[in-house]
């Protein structure tokens, strides 16, 4: 049998993927999942502003694990969960949590929906079946530009590449004429928040409002 939990280390197991850790009481699930190589969606950085990174916590003993995953072994709903689910636009759906704004504060099972996975798996169901891992060729990065003013009229291009360098570390980016045709258009349209899209060759392909994500997710 696993050691016992103390006040200070909680034990974590997430489902589907069985991955399991020790984490120290006040860290957030998202984290911890990162921490794990678990497969949780976050373009917005853990931020609690995309949505994204939604988890459902499992209550309940399991044997299996050796947790008795209590309802009071994560912490209530934080102030940046109700900001999102107050949103007219945005939904959190009954009984799922931020895993970027939850923290974890004793042994819990923590499930990732497949809508909050990045990658999914198809598995081929002969003898030989395995698992391939899709990579996807393009990543959604969220940001908020800076609006222009009197004291710093910079254009939106340079302010969007100083947002991306900033929030995501991303230098040297393309963007195509295309892009610069509507960017002023998008910005505006997000209230400077937008998502962009960025293949693999650093090219950006996209700048969408923050409206308007479900467009890319099928919502």
């Amino acid at each position: 049998m696993p050691p016992n939990s103390t006040i200070s280390d909680a034990r974590v197991v997430f489902t589907p993927s069985g991955k399991r850790g020790h984490f120290p009481v006040g860290t957030p699930i998202l984290h911890a999942a990162q921490a794990l190589g678990v497969d949780v969606d976050s373009v917005c950085g853990g931020r609690g502003l995309c949505g994204r990174c939604q988890v459902v916590h499992a209550t309940g003993n399991f044997p299996k694990h050796y947790i008795n995953s209590k309802s009071e072994n994560i912490s209530p709903i934080s102030e940046a969960e109700k900001a999102y689910a107050a949103h007219p636009k945005k939904t959190l759906l009954d009984g799922r949590r931020l895993s970027c704004a939850t923290q974890i504060l004793g042994d819990c099972v923590i499930d990732i929906p497949p809508d909050s996975q990045v990658h999914q798996q198809i598995v081929r169901k002969e003898a030989d079946a395995f698992d391939i891992e899709i990579i996807p060729p393009v990543q959604l990065h969220y940001v908020e530009v800076w609006k222009p003013n009197m004291h710093d009229p910079s254009g939106d291009l340079r302010r969007l590449r100083e947002s991306l360098e900033r929030e995501w570390h991303l230098t040297n980016l393309r963007f195509g004429p295309g892009m610069l045709l509507s960017l002023q258009k998008e910005l505006r349209e997000g209230d400077w928040k937008v998502t962009v899209a960025v293949d693999y060759l650093g090219q950006v392909i996209a700048v969408n409002p923050d409206s308007k994500n479900h467009l890319w997710y099928g919502r």
